[in-house]
């Protein structure tokens, strides 16, 4: 592995795979940082990933330059405020991939059909598409929402270790949106436990009274998120259930295909 002194032509470097290794680098240095927070220091840098410090530092170095990254005054390094402009970008362009999986989703099941992610501790809804019904629901895509109440905020944290997510919801709390809103933190981790062993999650009359909602996480998605139908608790049965859920599943593990590739397609 390169040195500060032997690697002054990192920028041009060839990597295994065809690509310019330091790109890789910088790359997989963000996404290291934006999984130990947000903020981490250079040494932990360096033990996560392998790197020498001075390549560590030449690179956080051209990244807080061009503003993906900030030094704080106790000298630790941030993501930086330019990386939001192209995370709201990216957002909007997985919502738009994300449409026509979601069609065939409401094509299939008759229930309006929805997309969220992960955003800090908050459930952002990236896009969607809404049943024939007259009686539907709707959800206005950009709409965050706190994850204790939702069937998609259940799907993306069942993956998360326990003490992740207690440590979620002591920071947001647990309001009730409903009377049966989950609102301690022991309820809604067995909620979870039910959602491992089943495979979907549900969100019955929980976020809206009248409303069942049945999703699932969108497998090995390069940001947390999953696929939800939603729908009067009239239609939306539990006979409804063991339809939908299949359903969802294909077209979540379809949707993860997509996105793993170059021309996401459906």
């Amino acid at each position: 592995m390169p040195t500060s002194s032997a690697s002054t032509t990192d920028s041009a470097r060839s990597s295994s795979n065809g690509g310019v290794q330091s790109l890789e680098r910088a790359f997989d240095l963000l996404e290291r940082m934006a999984d130990a927070g947000g903020e981490v220091g250079l040494s932990e840098l360096s033990a996560s990933s392998g790197l020498p410090l001075p390549t560590i530092h030449r690179l956080m170095r051209t990244l807080v330059a061009c503003g993906y990254v900030r030094q704080q005054p106790n000298r630790r390094y941030a993501l930086g405020p330019r990386l939001i402009r192209l995370g709201e970008s990216a957002s909007r362009l997985l919502g738009t991939w994300a449409r026509p999986y979601l069609a065939r989703l409401v094509q299939e099941t008759g229930e309006t059909a929805n997309m969220a992610l992960l955003d800090g501790d908050e459930i952002v809804y990236v896009a969607q598409v809404p049943s024939k019904h007259s009686m539907r629901m709707f959800t206005e895509v950009g709409r965050r929402v706190l994850p204790h109440s939702t069937g998609v905020g259940k799907a993306l944290l069942a993956s998360f270790p326990p003490e992740e997510v207690r440590a979620l919801l002591s920071r947001t709390g647990m309001p009730a949106a409903t009377e049966k809103t989950i609102t301690t933190p022991d309820g809604f981790l067995a909620a979870l436990e039910e959602v491992r062993r089943n495979g979907y999650a549900i969100d019955d009359n929980e976020q809206e009274v009248g409303v069942r909602c049945l999703a699932v996480p969108v497998p090995d998605s390069p940001t947390a998120a999953a696929i939800s139908i939603s729908g009067p608790a009239g239609r939306v049965t539990e006979a409804a259930t063991d339809k939908i859920v299949p359903m969802l599943q294909q077209v979540a593990t379809e949707l993860s295909e997509a996105l793993a590739s170059s021309t996401p397609t459906a």
